[in-house]
């Protein structure tokens, strides 16, 4: 009776070793029958969704899309250090613009909530001129850092309404 427990009890955990080492699915159930795109269509397991299909570029969790595409059209025309869908940041790099030589500027851009509400993004303009070969930081116009959330606002508002969406 010993030796047939023994028996069982081995045949079970090879059995439930083989079922195991032969599904990569990472404890998940795959199902294979006869639909291809599971393997080629890329899904953040971890959202549940599709992020393919969304660009996989807008913000879900904690900032709202339409001001995140609006800073990131904005502020397009400096090249881009760092950028956080998730958290809601956006750090440029420095950029010179072409017509005046020794000086440059960065910009940071937060976005701070959901709803697009012009105090759910803040804006921070860094500048700093050329002087004896090494670069100093300097004050930026004042009105510098609103004309720029005045046109990331005015973009986001631009992508709600053509995304046929209205309220906050």
């Amino acid at each position: 009776m010993t030796a047939r427990l023994g028996s069982a009890t081995a045949a079970l955990l090879l059995a439930a070793t083989m079922a195991a080492c032969s599904n990569n699915s990472g404890g998940r159930t795959v199902d294979t029958t006869g639909d291809t795109t599971a393997l080629s269509a890329p899904r953040n397991h971890l959202l549940g969704e599709d992020r393919s299909a969304t660009g996989g570029d807008q913000a879900q969790a904690g900032v709202n899309a339409f001001l995140w595409r609006g800073a990131i059209d904005t502020l397009s025309f400096m090249p881009f250090a760092s950028a956080d869908p998730v958290g809601g940041i956006i750090i440029t790099d420095w950029y010179s613009p072409p017509t005046t030589s020794g000086e440059r500027f960065k910009a940071t851009a937060y976005i701070l909530g959901k709803q697009l509400r012009s105090d759910a993004i803040r804006v921070a303009i860094f500048r700093q001129t050329l002087q004896d070969g090494a670069w100093v930081d300097a004050l930026v116009a004042p009105n510098t850092a609103p004309d720029i959330t005045s046109k990331i606002l005015a973009r986001a508002r631009q992508l709600r309404a053509d995304a046929g969406q209205s309220g906050s």
